[in-house]
C-alpha cells in the first residue's frame, strides 16, 4: 500500500514539475530568448503544451486572465499540492 502513496507522489511531483518547466519556457519563448524554430526546442514546447494543456484549460474556463498574465499555471500547481496532501492525511496517515 505504501509504495501505491509513493508512486503516487512521484507522479504528482513530476507533473508539478513539467507545469513549472512548460511555464518558464514560454515565458522565455515569448521574450525571445529560445527560437521555436530549433526543432529539439519546439519538440519540448510541443510535449509539456500537450501534457499541461487540458488541465489548464479547464481552469482557464473559470479564471480570466489578469491582462496578459495567465495564473492557471499558480492554480493548478496548489491544485496538485493540495491534492496531494490530501492524499496523503486521509488515505496514509500512519505510513509516513
Amino acid at each position: 500500500m505504501k509504495s501505491i502513496f509513493i508512486l503516487l507522489d512521484s507522479i504528482i511531483t513530476i507533473y508539478l514539475w513539467i507545469i513549472i518547466i512548460n511555464a518558464i519556457l514560454s515565458w522565455l519563448v515569448a521574450f525571445n530568448v529560445l527560437n521555436t524554430q530549433n526543432r529539439f526546442v519546439f519538440s519540448i514546447l510541443d510535449t509539456t503544451y500537450k501534457l499541461t494543456d487540458p488541465a489548464l484549460n479547464k481552469i482557464r474556463r473559470f479564471i480570466p486572465m489578469f491582462g496578459s498574465i495567465d495564473i492557471s499555471p499558480v492554480i493548478l500547481i496548489l491544485i496538485l499540492m493540495f491534492l496531494r496532501n490530501i492524499i496523503f492525511e486521509i488515505f496514509a496517515p500512519g505510513l509516513f
